[in-house]
């Protein structure tokens, strides 16, 4: 008799894997939609009609940075005027055209943060992600923090997320930067994991160079991650103002 709620309890865990999974699953696709229907909306409006907008990076993954193509007959003020009206939307990174080259322009549309920053600073703010003692092994008991962090990082997709390893300063500071990078790695994999673009993101270990203000430099709690969502600059070189190199 006693079996039936252990069932009960197992089946209800899987059920709250599976919804989760098909949440995120339906996030981000839902976003990159809406993106494909606006961009398609102002590339009629800018005189481009026939123009094919990609939201993918590298790989085939869902981006903010759109591809242009199909803009070959197009005259380069209607080219600039279609980048410049799709770069504009809400959500969309840099923007470029396949058939493009060169260095990206000053006037170079940035990409919108989102709030997602100032999300896991404030999920941070009151709980750390926490290693094994001198390791690069994330704690268990920090994956569901971790959950929550890829959560508020998703809307950001196509941004670059700088993940930054820190230690306190005891310790030779050689082996405090190898330790800071081997645990701002293991953080970017755990979002990889948890669905985040793996080309997005960019781990590295400054060791105990930037205490934390107020903290002596041996303090423990200088031993943290720090995340920060790069919001000016694209994944890639993208000349939306040079739309005449081809």
């Amino acid at each position: 008799m006693s079996v039936r709620p252990s069932l009960a309890i197992f089946a209800g865990a899987v059920l709250s894997a599976s919804l989760a999974a098909v949440s995120a699953t339906i996030t981000v696709p839902g976003l990159i939609a809406g993106l494909e229907q606006a961009a398609t909306r102002e590339a009629r409006r800018a005189g481009a009609p026939g123009l094919e907008v990609r939201f993918a990076g590298l790989g085939g993954l869902a981006s903010r940075h759109p591809t242009l193509s199909g803009g070959d007959a197009l005259d380069d003020e209607t080219r600039l005027a279609a980048a410049r009206a799709i770069g504009a939307i809400p959500g969309v990174g840099g923007v470029r055209w396949s058939d493009a080259a060169g260095s990206p322009g000053d006037t170079a549309v940035p990409i919108a943060p989102l709030h997602c920053q100032e999300d896991v600073n404030a999920l941070l703010r009151v709980r750390s992600i926490r290693f094994d003692e001198g390791r690069s092994r994330i704690d268990a008991a920090s994956r569901d923090l971790l959950d929550e962090v890829a959560a508020a990082l998703r809307p950001c997709l196509g941004s670059i997320i700088a993940i930054t390893g820190h230690t306190d300063s005891r310790g030779s500071e050689a082996a405090n930067l190898a330790l800071s990078r081997e645990r701002a790695d293991a953080v970017l994999a755990a979002l990889v994991a948890r669905g985040i673009p793996a080309d997005g993101l960019r781990a590295r270990g400054v060791g105990s160079a930037t205490p934390v203000d107020g903290l002596l430099p041996e303090d423990p709690a200088n031993r943290r991650i720090e995340f920060s969502v790069v919001a000016t600059m694209p994944l890639q070189p993208t000349p939306i103002d040079t739309p005449s190199a081809r």
